[in-house]
């Protein structure tokens, strides 16, 4: 909806000229695309850094290089133009601050470092993780994937498991063949011990 909250036009941020006495300057640049013109006076954080982006080329005249002295003052004097204001002094003196955390003075006073509490490694299921049941179980990886190749048509491992059962078949037939026969089978064996009680 930017389009009518006169947004509709977006124009990228270009160079900011900043000036004390505007000569022609506005005019001058009000027809660049991207190109603003401030007074030094009225410095707006906005325009320094549109969208809290640092980084903004800025342009400024000599007079107004030479005002920012007079308004913001230095280290050693106050600000002329602003009453009780003084520049933001550093709040340290040496910027090196991995050189004053690693010097002498600094760490003969602190306490000793802290060892991290020992850890256990968590406990892992031999059921979900192969790996855990391999070392539990030597060979188990090698004997699944036998029985899975078992399982699969056109392996040799398929054509063993498939030899022994024609084969566990053939002497369950002959044995049958041999041992029951006739009045020995189960079923008749069965049915003679009803005919008995039916004849009592």
């Amino acid at each position: 909806q930017g389009k009518v909250r006169n947004r509709r036009y977006r124009m990228p941020c270009g160079p900011l000229v900043i000036y004390n006495e505007d000569n022609g300057i506005t005019r001058a640049m009000r027809n660049i695309p991207g190109v603003e013109a401030t007074c030094v006076d009225n410095l707006n954080l906005l325009r320094l850094a549109p969208g809290g982006h640092f980084g903004r080329f800025l342009i400024f005249t000599e007079g107004a290089f030479k005002k920012l002295t007079e308004i913001y003052g230095t280290l050693a004097e106050a600000a002329p133009l602003k009453k009780g204001y003084h520049m933001p002094r550093a709040a340290m003196e040496n910027a090196d601050l991995a050189r004053i955390i690693n010097s002498t003075e600094v760490q003969s006073v602190l306490k000793p470092k802290l060892e991290a509490p020992k850890t256990h490694e968590p406990k892992r299921n031999a059921l979900k993780n192969k790996e855990v049941m391999d070392s539990l179980n030597p060979g188990a990886l090698k004997r699944k994937a036998a029985l899975q190749k078992s399982s699969e048509k056109g392996t040799t491992e398929f054509k063993e498991v498939q030899d022994k059962k024609k084969a566990r078949q053939a002497e369950s037939k002959e044995h049958n063949k041999k041992h029951k026969k006739g009045d020995e089978t189960f079923y008749k064996t069965l049915m003679k011990a009803f005919e008995a009680k039916a004849a009592e």
